[in-house]
């Protein structure tokens, strides 16, 4: 599989398999490596997590099967986030969710990804959310640190703004790598707010999660002729589903799209992997992208 260069020396697989829904897959340890080990010999090597996600359980559940095989480590990039406290047993007599990008949240928030990975470093960390209170001079202290000791290896941001994004950017010594974005055929606004520009003037390659809108591409009524446009085009390229497609239109843009794969089912993962070898012309792009506006270009 290609691999996209965001260091000298990091790269992640073009598609990414992303541990959100890891505790709903309700497998066993074994079930889990066993993911792992599959998804390694598909050529996507990039694990994308969030302290957060299960309620702060998932980290912990792909540690454990990991820890049944070690080694695989070294085979791995392993991206986490932070920045988000949820309420919980996890922080007792908080009374609502808020944002956190304090240094002092970021290093714990860290350090128990470190334990609950199983791992003494992380490839890459990102600020999961813009924080309306973040002091950018703090969170670059914290990176700063981070980076000194090694636990984490390259930064990176989530779902923030082109000038949320540089805010941070600024006070920082090392650029940062990478911004994960909702991107998909129905989810346009970053491709048109200046957020991919951007990343693409910087040669900052993006993240894209929920590639196939939350699963919506499949069923919702007012995405019919968007999905008629990806049949229609999945013919003429020789796809076997829509999603192929569809993560297809993302991997031609000239941003250096990957797409972020969240499924436990290793055909859909598998149908991702097959996506980077189909090949849509301009126009079937433009195609897709008139049926999701619903208007043709200007």
């Amino acid at each position: 599989m290609e691999r996209i260069q965001l260091t000298e020396d990091l790269s992640f697989s073009r598609i990414i398999h992303g541990l959100w829904r890891l505790g709903e897959w309700e497998l066993t340890p074994a079930e889990r490596l066993d993911l792992i080990e599959q998804c390694l010999e598909l050529g996507i090597t990039t694990f994308d997590h969030a302290d957060i996600y299960g309620g702060y359980t998932c980290e912990g559940l792909f540690g454990e099967a990991l820890a049944l095989k070690p080694e695989l480590r070294e085979r791995m990039q392993i991206i986490t986030k932070t920045g988000i406290k949820l309420t919980g047993d996890f922080h007792p007599g908080q009374k609502l969710n808020y944002y956190d990008t304090s240094k002092e949240h970021i290093l714990e928030s860290v350090d128990r990804s470190l334990k609950e990975l199983g791992t003494d470093y992380i490839d890459t960390l990102l600020i999961h959310r813009p924080d309306p209170l973040m002091d950018p001079n703090e969170v670059a202290e914290a990176f700063v640190e981070l980076k000194e000791s090694g636990k984490v290896r390259t930064f990176g941001v989530s779902n923030h703004t082109p000038a949320q994004q540089s805010l941070l950017q600024s006070r920082l010594p090392f650029m940062l790598v990478t911004n994960q974005l909702e991107l998909s055929p129905v989810e346009l606004k970053h491709f048109e707010d200046g957020s991919v520009d951007l990343c693409h003037e910087n040669e900052m390659p993006l993240m894209a999660w929920s590639p196939l809108a939350g699963g919506a591409l499949f069923k919702d009524a007012e995405l019919s002729p968007l999905r008629d446009k990806l049949e229609e085009v999945g013919k003429e390229i020789g796809a076997r589903d829509i999603d192929e497609v569809a993560y297809a239109w993302l991997l031609k843009h000239p941003a250096r799209i990957m797409p972020i794969v969240g499924s436990g089912k290793i055909e859909r993962i598998e149908s991702a992997v097959r996506s980077t070898k189909l090949e849509l012309s301009r126009e079937q792009w433009f195609e897709i992208l008139k049926a999701s506006r619903g208007r043709d270009v200007d």
